[in-house]
């Protein structure tokens, strides 16, 4: 497999931290990588179940915002430091 070389370094910085031979280095990252892809996941269906239920305005736009973030970010949403 080839990957790109800054990739490669940080893989290498990881194996090395870890006293871990890059391919279980690889694995490792990858696992976390799949962890964080179905936890990232689960917190969107969780902020969509959230958004959908909820009936008051406020509540409901408070929701809403943490779909977004969920969606983009959490950096999504500029907060008003004004009003």
């Amino acid at each position: 497999m080839t990957i790109p070389a800054p990739l490669a370094g940080e893989v290498r910085r990881v194996a090395k931290e870890r006293h871990l031979t890059m391919s279980r280095a690889l694995v490792v990252l990858a696992e976390r990588g799949l962890r964080a892809e179905t936890e990232a996941r689960e917190n969107l269906k969780a902020a969509y179940r959230r958004f959908m239920k909820e009936q008051e305005p406020a509540r409901k736009e408070e929701a809403g915002k943490d779909l977004i973030r969920a969606i983009f970010g959490k950096d999504a949403i500029a907060e008003d430091t004004f009003l």
